[in-house]
């Protein structure tokens, strides 16, 4: 993997937004695989920017998001169909037909995960796969353990997970426990990962990422098993303070 070291949140946001700027600029009809999270917010304030002064047009891409929460509608503030949305989406030129999120209203989760790694198997893969890294070192959803899918699908939630998702809903009881995710699968199948990583509270996650092993047990760390691998972190995550 390759480390890239910004001085701030706002130098890593504004570097990862250029480095999406430039795949979509390269390749039109890029496939981008975006994340959630409160990381990448930065980055997508500044693509919006981007596209705004005539940078960058997204007439073309085709997006296909990691995750969302379920059940949850598509219409609840905390989806990550909204997050998208009011984050991003409506700021851009981003065709409505090429915007692909898992249905976390589905009535059969089982299929809706078959049919999205099938979406995303015909499309050939992401063209760059926009990553963060949860304190426990999830990527996507898929949650430390001794054995990570390969295929998308309905996973539960660890509980340092939900308690970290906490702060995005008004009572604990509202947070959801369960998510569909693709998973290492639809994630190492992206030609370029993009790996945003942010405060002191991810130190530890960079630390172990770059620490010479891989484990399931820290799923981030498997990164380490492909190329085209690129983490952004500031001074903070990286642990030089």
């Amino acid at each position: 993997m390759d480390k890239i070291v910004c001085a701030n949140y706002e130098e890593m946001s504004a570097v990862a937004a250029y480095i999406i700027a430039e795949q979509i600029k390269r390749k039109p009809e890029s496939v981008v695989g975006f994340a959630t999270g409160s990381t990448p917010l930065g980055a997508y304030k500044r693509l919006a920017e981007l596209y705004s002064c005539g940078y960058v047009d997204f007439s073309g891409v085709i997006s296909f998001n990691l995750d969302e929460y379920y059940p949850i509608k598509r219409d609840n503030s905390r989806s990550y169909f909204s997050f998208m949305r009011e984050n991003l989406f409506k700021y851009v030129n981003i065709r409505p037909e090429n915007v692909n999120i898992p249905n976390g209203e589905c009535a059969d989760p089982e299929k809706e995960c078959a049919d999205y790694d099938g979406r995303l198997k015909r499309l050939g893969g992401t063209d760059l796969q926009i990553l963060g890294v949860g304190n426990n070192g999830h990527i996507g959803f898929n949650e430390p353990r001794e054995e990570l899918p390969l295929a998308a699908g309905l996973v539960d939630l660890a509980e340092d997970t939900v308690k970290a998702n906490s702060r995005f809903f008004e009572k604990p009881e509202d947070v959801p426990r369960r998510a569909i995710t693709l998973g290492l699968g639809g994630i190492f199948s992206s030609k370029r990962v993009l790996v945003l990583v942010s405060g002191a509270g991810k130190a530890e996650i960079v630390k172990k990422m770059f620490s010479g092993s891989v484990s399931a047990l820290v799923p981030a760390s498997l990164l380490n098993l492909r190329g085209g691998v690129t983490v952004i972190a500031d001074k903070a995550a990286d642990g030089r303070l």
